[in-house]
């Protein structure tokens, strides 16, 4: 009984049989009587489960067993399951804190003497194995429980996942679990917690038909899951686990999507300064400053009270990433051979993820910083770097101009990571200022030019694959001379489009490509209005020219609409049949996923009930042995007792109850020899004595037996003469009745003849009513089944005539619609040739107008 299960296992705990104990607590909770007990009952028995679990780190047991008890308690008692969970959870945070403290007590112990240095013996191992004493310490102290504490973690998430009732616990043991991570500083548990977190919530939707299931249109459980997905964020940040932090990323724009309310401000703020730094890691400058801008605005909103300082730092940082964008692609772009589709989709996912409804560019966020005044807000060296790289035009003294500034950047932590990407801005602000002044420059020159304090001192090898960058993206318009060492700008490409080479920067002319270009659309505007007032009659040959167009764009447009309508139809048809197919996969899907859930409850019912079914066989043999361990020491102790046989403990425990029968039958087989003999020695003492009695009791026993001769005859003759006094007695009672009943006889046999006489008169009377109520159904029968058949013939015939009717309706439609049919063809075949014949008179028209022409 669950009510004496506790009891029990305190009992066995007691004598050291903690394994026993939690065999009988487990068996309690997986029993279906358990269904009908109280939770109540069943907390206090779970609890002491929990701690036995933990103790003896049976990770699989508590998972079935919290299973159960979710089952058991989620429809009347959540608070029971939170008691529960906690519980466990603190035993196994407890459990590796005192393993940690375990540890470091061992390594201090190794450390005998605080001054002696490490011996070779030591220096050798730790050589040898590659690792420290602390180390291997924790490894075999700290890391099962770490294990364990992980497998606690998981084990209660999938416990608890999809279920309404159990929602904020679940969301307080993820919250718990990311701590966890964070705290170990484990990496992989914490790609494992998020990848499950991702699939519990993908699930989502296929467990809504189940009770207690999560609705996500509910706003408090949609911002329920947004707070899980910021935490993992941040801890993924805090890890540096970069691509688990844009997978997070993603999921949180997911959920976004989803919900109907407005996020919250701090919320949105922490997102996009985690964005921010993603991009940062994954050098994409463009989306790291979209995202810094984003998140600098949003914290604006809400630290309106924000000291000048503060937002000092924010605005240096904000235009420090802006400025970092480059002016053009670096090396690690995409190339003239990158698939277009795949490009536009990655910038197109990346700006839904900062909620823009286009694609940032540099210029623009550089007008949405300049509009809000960030620059006012920074120091006077920022301001300075922004003019010499967007308004200044100085090539020959931009490196120096800047690099007094660069120095003071690099000093400081917090924008030492924006210095090469500046450098890099800084080069391509050089060779297109360059290209604005100089036809062919030297390379060297360039270089020097070029030239920056180090690590960032570029030499000509780098300085020529950034041109060549450039170049091969459309954003440079350089050849490289290796023979005679320079560099040229093109200015003969007069035909190539000039759109990549036309900057945002200070520019001092037009580029010789552009100026190109403007002068040949103006060359071509003067000479069409040149001919136009040459010749008067090309504007009138235009003139008819583009009425007739019109003219036959309106006639087309006719037949245009025609064939759009026709096709539109047809794709809608084939949009339906897509639909109806999808529609039926996916029902075909829900039938077969339904399906399979049931085989899988089927099958995990039946695995259940198998263990059970061994657990109970397991249980029953255990109590079998413990029943005849009890019994061989209560025969042993028997014995001991009524043969003086004495059976020590180890004996006892290698002797089982045949055995020990079979000592008791030796012993009794004993006994009963030794019984035997001294029977033999009694016997003949009382043979002697036997034999003088018998010889005394013979003349009594004549005596007695004379008497008993006479005592019967006495008794036979009083019988026989009482049976003959009964007998004479009952014959003369028996002639007195017979003379009583002659008397009545004759009047009996009277009304006897007369009584049945009357019943065969009904019963023949009867008889006859029954065979005419027999006849008049059988006419009856008989005239029902001539109406039946004659209605069956009049509604036969009936529907033959309207089958007939039918068919001959079908015929006449079918005629109507061939006749149709054949009308359209005709009206068509018609309308084909008119067609044909006013465009064999246009063709006429333009001849003879060609010929005018050519006269």
């Amino acid at each position: 009984r669950p009510e004496n299960a506790l009891k029990r296992a305190e009992e066995l705990i007691a004598v050291g049989q903690q394994g026993a104990a939690l065999e009988v607590l487990h068996d309690v909770i997986t029993s279906k009587r358990s269904r009908s007990v109280a939770v109540s009952v069943l907390e206090p028995i779970m609890l002491k489960f929990t701690e036995l679990c933990v103790e003896q780190r049976k990770g699989k047991l508590i998972k079935d067993g919290l299973h159960q008890f979710k089952n058991f308690a989620q429809n009347t008692n959540i608070a029971a399951i939170e008691t529960v969970v906690n519980r466990f959870l603190e035993l196994s945070e407890e459990k590796v804190q005192s393993a940690q403290e375990k540890a470091d007590k061992i390594n201090l112990e190794i450390v005998e003497d605080l001054e002696v240095a490490e011996t070779p013996e030591s220096i050798m191992l730790g050589t040898v194995s590659g690792e420290q004493s602390k180390d291997r310490t924790d490894r075999a102290v700290v890391t099962p429980w770490l294990r364990f504490l992980w497998e606690a973690y998981r084990n209660v998430l999938d416990t608890l996942r999809n279920n309404a009732r159990l929602e904020q616990l679940y969301q307080q043991v993820a919250h718990h679990a990311f701590q966890f991570c964070l705290k170990y500083l484990r990496k992989t548990e914490m790609r494992r917690l998020a990848d499950l977190l991702r699939h519990h919530l993908s699930n989502v939707s296929k467990y809504q038909n189940q009770p207690h299931s999560i609705n996500l249109t509910d706003p408090e459980t949609l911002q329920r899951h947004l707070d899980a997905r910021v935490e993992q964020l941040n801890a993924a940040v805090q890890l540096e686990l970069w691509q688990e932090a844009f997978r997070s990323v993603e999921d949180i724009y997911n959920l976004l999507v989803m919900s109907k309310k407005v996020p919250k401000p701090h919320m949105m703020a922490n997102y996009y300064s985690n964005l921010a730094k993603i991009f940062m890691v994954g050098e994409n400058y463009l989306f790291h400053a979209a995202a810094q801008q984003r998140s600098y605005f949003l914290w604006r909103t809400i630290n309106k009270t924000a000291s000048n300082e503060s937002l000092q730092k924010a605005a240096v940082s904000i235009l420090l990433s802006t400025l970092s964008v480059p002016v053009i692609a670096s090396n690690r772009g995409s190339g003239i051979f990158t698939d277009v589709d795949e490009s536009k989709s990655k910038l197109h996912r990346l700006t839904n993820l900062l909620g823009l409804t286009k694609a940032p560019t540099r210029s623009g966020l550089l007008k949405d910083l300049l509009a809000r005044g960030v620059l006012q807000q920074v120091p006077k060296e920022l301001r300075q770097l922004y003019e010499c790289l967007e308004s200044k035009f100085h090539p020959l003294s931009i490196c120096k101009t800047i690099e007094p500034i660069m120095v003071k950047l690099a000093a400081d932590e917090e924008t030492k990571k924006y210095i090469e990407p500046l450098h890099q801005v800084v080069l391509t602000r050089l060779l297109q200022q360059l290209s604005q002044v100089y036809t062919t420059v030297k390379t060297e020159t360039v270089v020097k030019l070029a030239s920056f304090p180090p690590p960032f001192d570029y030499d000509r090898a780098y300085i020529e694959k950034f041109i060549m960058n450039g170049c091969r993206r459309g954003d440079l318009m350089i050849r490289v001379d290796h023979h005679n060492g320079t560099l040229t700008f093109e200015t003969s490409e007069l035909f190539s489009a000039p759109a990549a080479a036309v900057v945002d920067g200070a520019r001092l002319q037009m580029a010789p490509p552009e100026a190109m270009h403007h002068h040949l659309s103006r060359l071509y505007s003067g000479l069409q209005s040149a001919v136009g007032s040459i010749d008067s009659s090309i504007e009138e040959e235009r003139r008819i020219i583009k009425s007739q167009s019109v003219a036959r764009a309106l006639f087309e447009m006719v037949d245009e609409h025609k064939r759009n309508a026709a096709r539109k139809a047809v794709i809608e048809r084939k949009k339906e049949i897509i639909e109806n197919v999808q529609m039926q996969k996916e029902k075909e899907q829900q039938m077969q996923r339904a399906l399979r859930q049931q085989q899988e409850r089927m099958t995990e019912k039946a695995r259940q009930e198998e263990e059970a079914r061994k657990r109970q066989i397991e249980q029953m043999q255990r109590e079998r042995e413990a029943i005849e361990r009890e019994e061989a020491r209560k025969l042993a102790e028997s014995l001991t007792e009524k043969s003086g046989i004495k059976v020590d403990a180890k004996t006892l425990e290698n002797l089982d109850a045949d055995k020990l029968v079979e000592l008791q039958v030796k012993q009794i087989e004993d006994e009963k020899a030794q019984i035997q003999a001294r029977l033999k020695g009694v016997a003949k003492r009382l043979d002697h004595t036997e034999r003088a009695f018998r010889k005394e009791e013979i003349p009594l026993l004549e005596k007695d037996y004379a008497r008993q001769r006479k005592a019967d005859r006495h008794y036979f003759d009083s019988a026989r003469a009482a049976r003959l006094q009964a007998a004479r007695d009952k014959h003369a009672r028996d002639l007195k009745l017979k003379m009583k009943m002659t008397a009545i006889m004759p009047d009996y046999r009277a009304f006897r003849d007369g009584l049945e006489s009357k019943v065969r008169e009904d019963y023949e009377k009867h008889c006859a009513e029954v065979a005419k109520m027999l006849e008049k159904a059988k006419k009856k029968r008989v005239q029902e089944y001539r109406e039946a058949k004659y209605e069956a013939e009049q509604r036969r015939k009936a529907e033959e005539e309207e089958r007939q009717r039918r068919e001959e309706e079908e015929r006449r439609r079918r005629e109507e619609e061939e006749r149709r049919e054949e009308e359209e063809r005709a009206r068509k075949e018609v309308e084909r040739a008119e067609r044909e014949e006013r465009e064999r008179k246009l063709a006429e028209q333009a001849a003879k107008q060609a010929e005018r022409q050519a006269e």
